[in-house]
């Protein structure tokens, strides 16, 4: 008996540390680097706002342009104001584009572009990530153009016959790029759509890409379209399997480890905000 007693006394002992460790871990994240160890989060503290890079592309952020609640909405406003709360500052938008939200970035006009952002190799050359998603990409043209609905593989599309469509500066681009080489490419800037639709529908491109997470909801709204691929209604597509997340500037490893801290603890919420708002999706 007294060696149950002895165990049992142990276990409570072990289960109380493994609480107490918890506890400790959730507390060391949500703690901030403490003064001096991060020149940004000095700067930050000092500005009192937390300057944020945003740019319409939902289901990760979305604009509120009704004039009622919050501006933004989304993971990334989520977490973004996490970040806020836990430096004690007010969080603040930076409206970009695709085009100029890395370069804004590099030009220190935010301390951290929420976006999101599509992680590639090319600009993990020149800035961290703190991803908290993927996806991967449907193909869609128009459903009464041959040279899209004949095609059966991906390899189809690479053909100088082919004319496709991209937004300039986003994720996409360079995969498009290094994928589709023979085919006629065309980029194009962001006119705040959530790809270039105008583009196809006007047949001046046969495809575009289209996050798959939004290809249903633009099915349902825009009639006339087809997808690549078509099982499952592309939702179990793994072209271009795109890792999203923010963006911060190289060379700040503790505000970035920081980061990534919360945004480790956050995941249950920024995925259960991406669920909700991709259901919103019109």
């Amino acid at each position: 008996m007294q060696n149950i007693t002895v165990r049992l006394g142990a276990a409570k002992i072990i289960a109380a540390a493994a609480v107490l460790a918890a506890t400790s871990s959730v507390a060391l994240a949500q703690t901030p680097p403490a003064p001096g160890a991060s020149p940004r989060i000095d700067a930050i503290r000092k500005a009192g706002v937390l300057r944020v890079g945003v740019v319409n592309n939902p289901p990760w952020l979305a604009q509120n342009t009704t004039g009622e609640g919050e501006p933004w909405s989304g993971p990334s406003w989520l977490l973004g104001k996490e970040f806020a709360k836990l430096l004690g500052v007010k969080i603040e938008p930076v409206p970009v584009s695709h085009e100029t939200k890395v370069p804004a970035l590099i030009a220190n006009q935010m301390d951290i572009m929420i976006g999101p952002l599509n992680q590639n190799a090319e600009r993990s050359k020149i800035i961290d990530f703190v991803t908290f998603s993927s996806t991967g990409v449907c193909m869609f043209g128009r459903a009464d153009n041959p040279k899209f609905t004949n095609v059966k593989t991906l390899e189809e599309f690479n053909k100088p016959e082919i004319t496709m469509a991209y937004f300039s500066g986003a994720g996409e681009e360079p995969m498009v790029r290094a994928q589709f080489p023979n085919a006629k490419l065309r980029g194009v800037t962001n006119s705040g759509s959530v790809a270039p639709i105008e583009e196809v529908l006007a047949g001046r491109s046969d495809v575009a890409p289209l996050n798959r997470m939004l290809w249903p909801n633009i099915s349902k709204k825009v009639k006339g379209l087809a997808v690549f691929p078509k099982e499952n209604n592309c939702q179990d597509s793994k072209i271009f399997d795109i890792k999203t997340g923010m963006g911060v500037n190289k060379n700040e490893q503790v505000y970035l480890d920081w980061l990534r801290e919360v945004e480790k603890r956050m995941e249950p919420a920024l995925a259960a905000e991406e669920v909700r708002m991709t259901q919103q999706l019109k």
